[in-house]
């Protein structure tokens, strides 16, 4: 079968900014363990309405320093055009390649959500601004986002983003391959051929995953979902089960040619890692 895509299956991990000392030395560790596979990038995730702007920054500047590149997220809400200007130049000056442009939370209690309203005029922002000096990667919801209207909607706001300058996609995290597989093919039928890269969630709480996919409109399949309740409390437990179910995931959209893997580690690497060694990403010995 020909493959989609011109380049090699590629990993990527995403991280949240540290907010102390304590988790700053933390994530070092873990991105020590991520960067012996000889990832594409990391990204670092901006906090609702830039609230993590300096943080943000910081963590992409050390990770850029250690050899790998590093894609900050940016987002719409409570920017504007002259910040956005300042911080695509502040990142060039670096050496970050990589933009991972978002529309972004509005934090409660924000009235304005700053000069841009969606993630498209950002890309196309940052375009004019920038030309070709940034990678853009952009979100894909092959599930639908949860603030869309209906599903045509979403997608032809994802389609904006692609025809506005975007290079690449990175979905949220789901647990059915074939919503992943319907919204690629979708995307091809329309002549959009980026890589689409489906975002990974490692599973180690009920709890934890439950309250994200309610926030994010990512669906816990039935089957899943029922299994985790059976699991209760044992941490154990469904940490192995869950490890087995999203490498199933990994490994069927790998052999159905998805472009690579891009994990929401949660600044942990234990998760991400057994999932990795199971699809023979990461010897067992390391």
């Amino acid at each position: 079968m020909k493959s989609r895509y011109t380049h090699p299956k590629v990993l990527s991990f995403e991280f949240y900014p540290p907010k102390t000392e304590e988790g700053a030395a933390s994530l070092k560790i873990v991105h020590e363990k991520l960067a012996r596979l000889n990832p594409g990038f990391f990204s670092v995730t901006f906090g609702a309405g830039g609230s993590t702007r300096e943080k943000t920054f910081e963590t992409v500047v050390e990770i850029q320093s250690k050899g790998i590149a590093a894609a900050p997220h940016l987002s719409c809400v409570a920017s504007t055009r002259n910040g956005i200007r300042t911080i695509l130049n502040d990142y060039r000056d670096k050496g970050i390649r990589k933009i991972v442009a978002l529309r972004g939370d509005l934090p409660s209690g924000m009235l304005s959500a700053g000069e841009f309203r969606y993630a498209n005029e950002l890309v196309e922002f940052i375009r004019k601004e920038t030309g070709d000096a940034f990678e853009i990667h952009v979100a894909a919801y092959p599930e639908v986002h949860p603030q869309a209207p209906n599903a045509d909607a979403d997608f032809n706001n994802f389609k904006r983003k692609v025809e506005a300058g975007a290079d690449a996609a990175i979905t949220q995290y789901f647990y059915n391959a074939e919503a992943y597989f319907y919204f690629r093919d979708r995307c091809e039928r329309n002549g959009i051929t980026i890589p689409i890269v489906p975002g990974i969630m490692p599973i180690t709480q009920y709890s934890q995953l439950f309250r994200f996919s309610e926030m994010c409109g990512a669906d816990i399949p039935r089957w899943l979902r029922k299994r985790l309740e059976c699991l209760g409390d044992d941490r154990a437990a469904i940490q192995v089960f869950g490890r087995d179910v999203v490498t199933e995931l990994c490994r069927k959209l790998l052999e159905q040619e998805a472009p690579g893997l891009h994990f929401y580690t949660m600044n942990q690497s234990g998760p991400t890692l057994a999932i990795l060694e199971n699809l023979q990403f990461w010897p067992s010995a390391a």
